[in-house]
């Protein structure tokens, strides 16, 4: 691996940094034209980096830094399935779930490609009976409820991009996603509906996943009592087994388990092991949101998607969003020693937006050893977080402006609303924008002590009343939030997380931190069952937290 602070770019971005004073106000009184030279467009995303602590030296430098650590080699790698996933010796491939019909991919002599629009043909054909009808549950009644059960990767992208496109939704058909082991998450997503006019979608790779194999079971017991007490099935097995044919698929490929549960395999989508979990909702994991938008939406998408992937593959580092949005982190995680990063949208249908990037930038980058196994050279993996505007300017915003820490932020808002409403003369949504306008001015020129003093401030409250400014943010722009946008702002992130992994020669795509929590679990499981074996064999502070729930836990 190149040790990316043993570049000569490294070692001047240090130099640049050493002597280095923001002042945000300054460049743009220097430079009326600063605005415009900072602003990039990458699909139908405009994207304003202005207001970010940079000048045109350590923009250059940047870019120098993305070709000494081979950024260019490294994504041209993942593009054409080369094996970069090294730990586990697979190709990173989900950019393919995105081409094009008659595009031509060819991985170990097969075109991943024709393979995609094969499932994709097939989901499609199942949204469509679906959404018409045509696909009836065991009575013959319409399916009115889509429930998706999954976890991580197969939940939290379906889920964030459901709700970003409830409008694309028809009226008498809704989705819930089920993913919390809490017996709490599955009954209250169950306890109001009609077992006759529910269907449930179980996305697990493997079918074993514990989380989502255990609330496949409870969903499946749900339904089968539902309908056996309600007449609407006899109690015998093959009646049981017509009913859970007819209310379950599953987005797997282990089709022997699946048809163990129950489940006919024909009514299985597959993807592939080259498809990681958080990079999945453009492959068959999304099969719900096909249903909830419909196939033409659906491909509108992916097209998103390909479009972002196009720009990343083909552009200049120096017009390159996602590789500049990537390095703007490097700059900041690397010498300002910033450890976190907000995403901001000002449109609340993107609401599950930052928790989706949670998983998408840390699951990805939250790692100490580089892909070789040594250990990292640099500080890794910001914290991403956020809410929608103006919720968080009621929160945490001020953390944001007058703060100790410097959080860089990302602000996301489309110049059309999705709901259009009026407040007598007021355009409501231009109150929405005005906030999301004036945010980013305040962080980035905050207010003096002069112009405190000159609002008529007690002078003992003028410190409590001045801004700072020089906070940085990145202002992300679009038309609308369609299906397509919304594709292309998954495609940016998938691409800026890339960009940092590699410079700080960490697998972005892998997530074995994840695997010691769930082993422990499976171990820890018998001695909450009664095994004094297993409990004798556990720390004494687990097991003072298992004596005081054993002792406390009711019913």
């Amino acid at each position: 691996m190149i040790d990316p602070t043993k570049t000569d770019a490294w070692a001047t971005l240090s130099d640049l940094y050493e002597g280095f004073t923001p002042d945000l106000r300054g460049w743009f009184e220097a430079d009326p034209g600063r605005a415009r030279e900072f602003t990039r467009t990458a699909g139908d995303l405009y994207v304003d980096l202005s207001k970010n602590l940079v000048n045109h030296a350590i923009l250059d430098t940047l870019c120098r830094l993305a070709d000494e650590v081979g950024l260019g080699e490294r994504r041209d790698a993942m593009l054409r399935g080369d094996r970069i996933n090294v730990t586990e010796d697979r190709a990173v491939l989900h950019t393919a779930l995105r081409r094009p019909r008659g595009d031509v991919l060819e991985v170990d002599g097969h075109d991943v490609v024709a393979d995609v629009h094969e499932v994709l043909d097939r989901v499609y054909a199942f949204a469509d009976q679906v959404r018409s009808g045509e696909w009836t549950g065991v009575t013959g009644e319409s399916i009115t409820t889509v429930v998706n059960i999954g976890i991580g990767g197969s939940h939290l992208g379906s889920v964030m991009v459901y709700e970003a496109l409830l409008p694309y939704k028809p009226e008498g058909l809704e989705c819930r996603f089920v993913s919390n082991v809490d017996p709490s998450d599955i009954y209250e997503k169950t306890v109001d509906l009609d077992p006759t006019r529910t269907l449930f979608i179980v996305a697990s790779k493997t079918f074993t996943t514990l989380e989502t194999i255990t609330n496949a079971r409870l969903a499946r017991e749900w339904l089968l009592t539902g309908l056996v007490e309600s007449g609407a099935i006899e109690d015998t097995d093959a009646a049981r087994a017509e009913a859970i044919a007819k209310h379950f698929v599953a987005v797997s490929t282990a089709l022997d388990k699946v048809a163990e549960f129950g489940i006919d395999p024909a009514n299985a989508f597959g993807f592939w092991d080259w498809v990681g979990g958080r990079y999945s909702v453009d492959s068959a994991v999304g099969t719900a949101i096909a249903v909830a938008i419909g196939p033409d939406n659906f491909a509108d998408f992916l097209a998103g998607f390909h479009a972002i992937d196009e720009h990343f593959a083909s552009a200049p580092w120096k017009e390159n969003v996602p590789a500049l949005m990537g390095l703007l982190n490097i700059w900041y995680t690397d010498f300002f020693n910033c450890r976190s990063h907000a995403v901001l949208p000002y449109a609340q249908y993107l609401h599950r937006f930052p928790a989706y990037l949670q998983q998408l930038t840390m699951e990805s980058n939250g790692k100490s050893v580089q892909a070789d196994g040594d250990p990292v050279t640099t500080a890794t993996g910001e914290v991403f977080w956020g809410e929608p505007g103006t919720n968080g300017q009621h929160a945490f915003y001020q953390l944001l402006h007058q703060g100790t820490q410097l959080i860089p932020a990302d602000f996301i808002a489309v110049a059309t609303p999705t709901r259009a409403l009026r407040d007598g003369d007021q355009d409501v949504y231009e109150l929405l924008l005005a906030n999301f306008f004036a945010q980013t001015k305040a962080l980035a020129f905050g207010k003096t002590a002069a112009e405190v003093r000159a609002d008529g401030v007690a002078e003992e409250l003028v410190s409590a009343k001045v801004f700072s400014g020089n906070r940085p943010s990145t202002s992300i722009m679009a038309p609308a939030l369609t299906p397509s946008v919304v594709g292309q702002l998954i495609a940016l992130y998938e691409h800026i997380t890339f960009v940092e992994g590699v410079v700080w020669g960490i697998n972005s795509f892998d997530q074995w931190g994840v695997e010691l929590g769930k082993v422990l679990a499976k171990q820890i499981t018998p001695a909450l069952s009664g095994d004094e074996a297993a409990f004798a064999e556990l720390d004494p502070s687990t097991q003072g937290l298992i004596s005081y729930y054993e002792s406390h836990r009711e019913g």
